[in-house]
């Protein structure tokens, strides 16, 4: 009886199973489950449709425990896909891997969420042959999906791998089919293309999504989010970056949920920046450091944000920052170069040029592959610290740039800051040499021979430059450039066989240009356009005849005169010569009023005058002098002592202060 009213009650509980996973109840599925296995807690259906409701609600560790525990129930044949997918999303890819290969069958739904592990594994070339097999050899509902994902791997195989990408011939009626031929073409450098199929992108997703009237504009904006990036980058690697920052910036400003895009934005508009705005840097790199960041992001997008960090580190002067992420990228990566230039860019900073040096030649030493790479930037050190010599002696040590025009260029323009002439010349003949050796007919070759050639003589090595310019015209007989060369340089050292080659010029008639001169001199760039000679006719003559009248009528407007003119007065006619060249001009007198100065106690004077009784009120008056104070009476003409200021005093240092401002407008 007791096992009749449990299996009556179990059936109930199917029943109420069935109908919850119908509805999509599956928090009510999950209880009805937990109560069938109390009854039976060893019923394999049972514990496979809890661990489908943990995996619906999203409880993935809870449900791989349940797999786990009852391992010798739900074996790998039973549940493998439900471990792979709960192993998949804790972002255990490598157990997920290894899930899936152990599976005793390949059903469709493993090979479907194989093809995404080997995706965030970035095994590209076998994820691309999973989803053309998928897509052979099945045919659903999900087949657009499929296309899309495969997509994306062509893309992810263009951008990181520089792979060019074959034709699959998707048509692109999705707009996420559009985008990831859109990343496919930046890949390839194809930024233009990628632009307008980024544009087709943005119309169809608009177009998709307003259907769906539940949908509203911020959630398209959301959905628009990733475009808008890919195409601020686009932006961003054309050099229009102010439209790239105000377009991260917007994208920043929707908030979006995907912390993957936010920290490929951040980290961006952190290389916008660089050593500038360091504060709105410092910023954004939080967004980069958010939770789950290292699972939405590659492997080489990821080491970007990480040497971003170190440099921005380096530019806010945290030495210690610096040193400590660039060690972790470089024990991440041993062989890249980049860790090592920024340690070697802080040692800089901190004035330890030798020990920066020391760490370079150490990481060429054991990385000869990147030999070039640190010899160029250990020359570069030497040319900061003055060291012209040393800078020039490592780049000579790079064997497979030694004969290519740029470095000889260089390498003469150092030897000649330092006037070593020998060692510039001995450049110019390596590379000369190796040329001769492998690429005699080459351009650059002959081009390398004439700068030889043009750099001796200028340094006065005209015998040496003889021998290059007869190579020169060896090598093309015809070549009057040349011979003109060599005759002007044997003029300087052998006349006698400048004749003798001058007699291989061509004659003066073969020379000839045939030079339209009239058409040359009005020309549109001619400094002087000759004017046309020809006869004026009719209107013409009349009109240059009537404006040579007007010419010969204009007269010069009159003078103005002083307002004190005197019309019947005569004219100094000295009046336009200086003062002192005219010729009643009898010079300044001097010491006029000195005489004047007491010389005895205060009040007294030289001269008895002020004294004379007999000068009255009737006197004529004299002008008052200059800072006597006060007036006095009028009965008495005596200064009273105290008042009494010497004669003229005031008045010559008036002159004096005069005479110094006129001095010093530069007048007379």
């Amino acid at each position: 009886m007791a096992a009749a009213a449990g299996a009556a009650a179990a059936a109930g509980l199917w029943s109420e199973v069935n109908r919850c996973g119908q509805n999509g109840d599956f928090a009510r599925a999950l209880k009805s489950v937990n109560k069938i296995l109390q009854i039976n807690k060893d019923d394999v259906t049972a514990l496979q449709c809890k661990v489908v409701c943990l995996i619906q609600n999203g409880n993935f560790k809870e449900a791989l425990g349940v797999i786990n525990t009852h391992t010798k129930v739900l074996t790998s044949d039973v549940i493998a896909f439900e471990k792979a997918y709960c192993e998949y999303r804790l972002n255990r890819i490598e157990s997920a891997l290894k899930t899936i290969q152990s599976a005793s069958q390949q059903t469709d739904k493993l090979k479907e969420l194989y093809g995404q592990v080997l995706y965030r594994l970035e095994r590209y070339d076998d994820c691309l042959a999973a989803y053309r097999d998928l897509i052979r050899n099945s045919q659903d509902e999900y087949e657009e999906e499929r296309k899309t994902n495969l997509s994306a791997v062509v893309a992810a195989q263009s951008t990181w791998e520089k792979v060019v990408p074959e034709d699959l011939g998707l048509r692109e009626a999705t707009y996420e089919l559009c985008y990831n031929s859109a990343c496919a073409l930046i890949g390839q450098g194809k930024l233009n293309e990628a632009m307008k199929k980024l544009q087709k992108a943005e119309e169809l997703c608009r177009q998709s999504l307003s259907e769906d009237s539940d949908v509203t504009e911020e959630d398209i904006e959301a959905e628009l989010a990733i475009i808008h990036g890919q195409m601020a980058y686009i932006m961003q690697l054309q050099g229009r970056t102010e439209d790239a920052l105000q377009l991260y910036n917007q994208i920043i400003k929707l908030k979006p949920t995907d912390v993957g895009l936010l920290a490929v934005i951040a980290n961006n508009i952190i290389t916008i920046n660089k050593d500038q705005n360091v504060f709105d840097s410092k910023k954004k790199v939080k967004l980069t450091n958010a939770e789950g960041v290292e699972h939405k992001l590659s492997k080489k997008q990821l080491q970007a944000i990480e040497f971003n960090k170190a440099l921005l580190a380096m530019y806010t002067n945290q030495a210690d920052q610096c040193r400590k992420l660039s060690a972790s990228l470089q024990s991440q990566s041993p062989e890249h170069l980049l860790p090592v230039l920024i340690q070697a860019a802080q040692l800089c900073r901190e004035k330890q040029h030798a020990k920066a040096v020391g760490l370079l030649q150490d990481f060429a030493d054991q990385h000869p592959a990147n030999a070039v790479e640190i010899k160029l930037t250990m020359a570069q050190l030497k040319i900061a610290q003055g060291s012209v010599t040393k800078a020039c002696m490592i780049l000579r040590s790079i064997e497979e740039l030694q004969h290519k025009p740029g470095m000889v260029s260089a390498l003469v323009t150092m030897y000649s800051h330092e006037e070593d002439i020998d060692s510039a010349i001995e450049v110019f003949t390596q590379a000369i040499q190796w040329y001769q050796q492998y690429q005699p007919k080459s351009p650059v070759h002959l081009s390398l021979i004439r700068e030889a050639a043009n750099f001796k003589l200028k340094h006065g090595r005209k015998k040496e430059a003889i021998s290059d310019l007869e190579e020169l015209w060896k090598q093309n007989p015809k070549d009057v450039h040349t011979l003109a060369q060599l005759i002007s340089a044997y003029s300087l050292v052998d006349p006698e066989k400048a004749k003798v080659l001058s007699k291989h010029l061509p004659s003066s008639d073969t020379m000839s240009l045939k030079v339209d001169v009239d058409a040359l001199e009005n020309s549109h760039g001619a400094t002087y356009v000759r004017k046309k000679a020809g006869k004026l006719t009719g209107d013409n003559q009349q009109k240059e005849q009537g404006q040579g009248e007007v010419k010969k009528k204009k007269k010069k407007k009159k003078g103005k005169l002083p307002k004190n003119y005197d019309p019947k007065v005569t004219p100094d006619p000295e009046r336009w010569l200086p003062m002192r060249e005219r010729s009643y001009y009898r010079g300044r007198k001097k010491g006029k009023k000195k005489d004047q100065v007491g010389k005895g106690t205060q009040g007294s004077t030289t001269t008895g005058s002020e004294l004379d009784a007999s000068r009255t009120a009737s006197s004529p008056p004299t002008s008052p002098r200059p800072g006597s104070g006060a007036a006095v009476s009028a009965t008495s003409n005596v200064i009273p002592p105290r008042h009494q200021k010497p004669a003229g005093a005031p008045a010559t240092k008036k002159k004096q202060q005069q005479k110094k401002k006129k001095g010093a407008k530069g007048g007379w």
